[in-house]
């Protein structure tokens, strides 16, 4: 399967660094080069995709909304 296009523009492209398997889910860890993302996804769809550390991926993410808290005062 190919993907020609997707609506989705919070796309960062990044390496896979680090997978801490679960029984249930797992998180994996992808170095996008501006930092890491980590993503938590079941075992099941890690075991599907077949991801494993050096992989190139897509970071794909959506947002209905951001959230800030100040731990200080300006």
């Amino acid at each position: 399967m190919t993907i020609k296009a997707i609506n989705s523009r919070n796309q960062f492209k990044g390496i896979i660094k680090r997978i801490k398997r679960g029984d249930v889910v797992s998180e994996v860890e992808v170095d996008t080069g501006a930092g890491v993302i980590t993503s938590v996804i079941t075992t099941s769809s890690l075991d599907d995709l077949g991801l494993k550390p050096g992989f190139e991926v897509i970071a794909l993410f959506k947002s209905t909304e951001v959230a800030l808290a100040s731990f200080s005062k300006v």
